[in-house]
């Protein structure tokens, strides 16, 4: 069952973390540290973090790559990262730097009365005497689901190098030491069960992402294209869309993200699909805004994409699987495909683009992810932690 994330008074939440209020008085919250695998490359799981730093605004960040540069809204933090970090070749190219990370995180000590790890492989390996809360994005793919994180074409010697049985059990030791587990999707809960063998409450990430700030427009776009937003990783499926839209040549694509498969993408696509690279909030605004929708094909494990377009009264044609099932109405906030395939894309495609949507509907529904309810669950989770 999903937790409630829904809208809450700001008032209910301490902005400053420090106490909590009850009708006995007040008393000192506990003393809170976050965990997080890397910060050299923005995406959903590092908006989830963002907003644990909002959320525990006295907690230090620990993490293992940092690159300043694409995290604005951290300039206040106390982040800290590994020794690593002083490596500059890595803290662009991580994954070169995915073997070593669990010797990295064995290092990391923490004083803290409880971590709160943000976790899809790496941070939930930090050493502390305090009790670990792990929010978990996914278990590692490469361990234990390397055929959606690589592909057929390319296959990455990472994710075979990952799979060597020390990892494994590295893995496994580490996951068990964890006082609790959160998880962000059904789907991600059912393989933490089926991965740790470990039960873990539903707790939706929330959108950080501020639909009402100032927006820049993209020079030379129309509006009334369809839009991707996506890390290029083989397991995104970004390619599959890509040549979906080949079909479709009176329709537009915008594709919003960067990572290894650009230039393949680029190479390989129609003169009616556009690849932005990276781009700044105020251009992803102007971007959802004036798309026709959302086109995903990836195995997300929760998949904050077709929220951040429903915020704008966007409908999304997805791909059914992972946390997708658990954010998307069918027929009502978007519509589903049960295979990454070209054909079946532009299927979709078209079903959207022909269909009405309520957009004030569609917006409405995005209202079940607030930042504010995130954090009231995220704070009442640490104090039964540390109470019990």
């Amino acid at each position: 069952m999903l937790a409630d994330a829904t809208t809450a008074p700001v008032e209910d939440l301490d902005p400053f973390g420090a106490i909590a209020h009850s009708g006995l008085g007040v008393a000192l919250r506990p003393k809170v540290a976050i965990a997080h695998d890397y910060l050299s490359e923005r995406g959903g799981a590092e908006r989830v973090v963002i907003s644990l730093t909002r959320a525990f605004p006295s907690a230090p960040l620990y993490t293992s790559l940092y690159e300043q540069r694409f995290f604005p809204e951290l300039r206040d933090v106390d982040v800290r990262p590994a020794g690593l970090n002083s490596i500059s070749f890595l803290r662009t190219r991580h994954r070169i730097a995915l073997p070593l990370l669990p010797t990295v995180y064995n290092r990391v000590q923490i004083d803290a009365d409880v971590v709160l790890c943000s976790s899809s492989g790496w941070a939930h390996g930090v050493s502390t005497e305090a009790p670990k809360v792990v929010y978990c994005h996914n278990p590692p793919r490469w361990l234990y689901q390397r055929n959606e994180y690589s592909s057929s074409r390319r296959r990455y010697w990472l994710a075979s190098a990952a799979l060597s049985p020390y990892l494994r059990r590295w893995d496994q030791r580490v996951a068990s030491e964890a006082e609790r587990y959160i998880a962000n999707s059904s789907s991600v809960a059912r393989r933490i069960k089926e991965t740790y063998h470990r039960d873990a409450e539903v707790l939706p990430p929330p959108t950080s992402f501020e639909a009402g700030g100032a927006k820049e427009p993209l020079e030379g776009v129309e509006p009334g294209f369809f839009v991707a937003v996506a890390r290029l990783m083989p397991y995104k499926n970004v390619d599959a869309v890509v040549e979906a839209f080949a079909a479709l040549p009176h329709e537009r694509l915008v594709v919003v993200g960067d990572g290894p498969l650009l230039a393949h993408l680029r190479a390989s696509s129609t003169k009616n699909v556009l690849f932005t690279g990276r781009v700044t909030d105020a251009q992803l605004r102007w971007i959802y805004a004036n798309s026709s929708g959302l086109v995903s094909a990836s195995y997300e494990d929760f998949g904050l994409t077709p929220v951040e377009a429903a915020m704008y009264g966007k409908p999304s044609a997805l791909l059914r699987a992972g946390g997708f099932l658990d954010t998307t109405i069918e027929g009502v906030t978007g519509v589903f495909f049960d295979a990454p395939a070209p054909a079946d894309i532009a299927l979709a495609v078209r079903q959207l683009r022909n269909e009405t949507w309520e957009t004030l509907r569609i917006a409405a529904s995005a209202q079940r992810y607030s930042e504010v309810g995130f954090a009231r669950r995220m704070r009442q989770i640490i104090d039964e932690v540390t109470a019990a």
